[in-house]
């Protein structure tokens, strides 16, 4: 005999208090709950009602709208219901109160409704990515980014993949299956270094992207790099539009990283200032400027600094490195064309400065096209199927039995299905549904 599943609730619009709240409840209580709390009973499917809601004493909770969607067209693939109430705690506490006093219903576990959509097929787990992504977004490239990854367009691209890994694989059976047949091998072989040469340089272009989606997503790197006394902190604040750094003229005031977060070009970046370059003549000060110089390593774009109290020349330390001139009001100068001279005092140069900044993001984020990966894990998994798909077809080139062929090519098809969640992947899905909020 099944057991019956739990009926979940839980507040599924903003804190209290708000103008409104949102109270949803999926499960097989749902019509049970709907016709006890909803002084006007069951609503018609997906047809608003006006009334009171009562708790089990036939008390009124408060008065708002009730919505109720049978399963399966519905978000969770279950029943459903939604009640709009007004947005004070002590309505909302008094609400799922009087939800969870019903036999077998309870609060909900973060991410649990979109985590029953992809467990009955409403959504498959790149798309249910997607929607965590679309309620963090900040900027509209984000949410450009999430709405194409929840209406499919992601899941499509790898769901190609594999089937025409699956393709492969059914070719290959056929030279196992008939190995007697004259013309069977060729005839199946022959494609089939076809089809994964060609996913082998698709996957390839994919995961080289510059990893532009997880840019987007995450936001963009940028170090203020340069020696001490060069204004470093300084132009940070200015850029910031507050203090967020120390700023002294003693040299190594700055020993650990120092960030903020900005919009810029309509894509979030995270500006890091870093300690002075120099050699340093303590151990804390020399961790900072191992600090400093991984961060330049690692970040999208630097910009480096100098000014008159420092060496005039810039190091290569990347193409399309920044190039400043600070401190431009005690000492003006002349630069060569590309170098920005600016004021941290006083303001001047930094609207080119902040041109300069939008530009790069902006051909930073046009470098690549879809389809952008967007997280770490679908990188991981895609990197690992292209690694299975090359082996087979070296394999294939050096004559190997299709048996050999063929079980790197599931690997990979399975690799590929665990991304999008098409075979078991319960020993991630805790991973993903973890970081949604409750009510989702």
């Amino acid at each position: 005999m099944a057991v019956q599943r739990d009926t979940i609730c839980a507040l599924a619009s903003g804190p209290p208090p708000s103008a409104i709240a949102i109270v949803r409840i999926s499960g097989p209580m749902v019509r049970e709950i709907c016709e006890s709390v909803l002084e006007a009973g069951l609503p018609a499917p997906r047809r608003s009602v006006f009334g009171r809601f009562l708790d089990v004493s036939r008390e009124t909770i408060d008065e708002g709208i009730g919505v109720f969607m049978p399963g399966p067209h519905s978000y969770t693939g279950e029943d459903t219901a939604e009640l709009y109430l007004h947005g004070g705690a002590a309505v909302i506490d008094h609400a799922l109160d009087t939800l969870c006093a019903f036999e077998n219903v309870r609060l909900a576990e973060p991410g649990e409704f979109t985590r029953r959509a992809f467990e009955n097929g409403r959504l498959d787990l790149v798309e249910a990515e997607g929607v965590a992504d679309l309620i963090d977004a900040e900027t509209r490239a984000q949410k450009s980014l999430a709405l194409d990854q929840l209406g499919g367009s992601l899941s499509q691209v790898y769901d190609g993949w594999r089937a025409g890994l699956l393709e492969a694989m059914a070719l290959l059976e056929a030279s196992i299956d008939f190995p007697d047949e004259e013309d069977a091998p060729d005839e199946s072989t022959g494609p089939v270094a076809v089809l994964l040469g060609r996913l082998a340089d698709e996957l390839e272009t994919a995961i080289d992207d510059d990893e532009v989606g997880e840019r987007i997503r995450d936001g963009f790197r940028v170090a203020i790099i340069g020696p001490p006394n060069a204004g470093k902190s300084s132009i940070l604040n200015r850029l910031a539009r507050r203090e967020a750094a120390i700023v002294s003229d003693i040299p190594g005031t700055t020993r650990d990283i120092v960030e903020v977060r900005l919009k810029i070009a309509g894509q979030i970046v995270w500006l890091a200032d870093t300690a002075g370059l120099r050699v340093a003549d303590d151990a804390i000060e020399a961790e900072g400027v191992r600090r400093a110089l991984d961060r330049a390593k690692a970040a999208d774009l630097r910009i480096q600094v100098r000014s008159p109290d420092t060496s005039s020349s810039f190091e290569n330390a990347g193409g399309d490195d920044i190039h400043v001139y600070n401190k431009a009001d005690l000492k003006p100068s002349e630069h060569d064309a590309g170098i920005i001279v600016l004021s941290a005092e006083t303001g001047v140069g930094f609207a080119a400065l902040e041109d300069t900044l939008s530009e790069r993001i902006t051909k930073l984020t046009s470098s690549k096209s879809a389809p952008l990966i967007t997280r770490r894990r679908h990188r991981d998994a895609l990197s690992t199927a292209l690694f299975h798909v090359k082996q087979a077809r070296r394999n294939l080139d050096r004559g190997f039995g299709a048996e050999i062929v063929s079980e790197d090519v599931r690997l990979a098809a399975q690799k590929l299905g665990a991304l999008v969640g098409r075979i078991d992947v319960e020993d991630i899905l805790g991973e993903v549904f973890s970081s949604f909020c409750i009510g989702k």
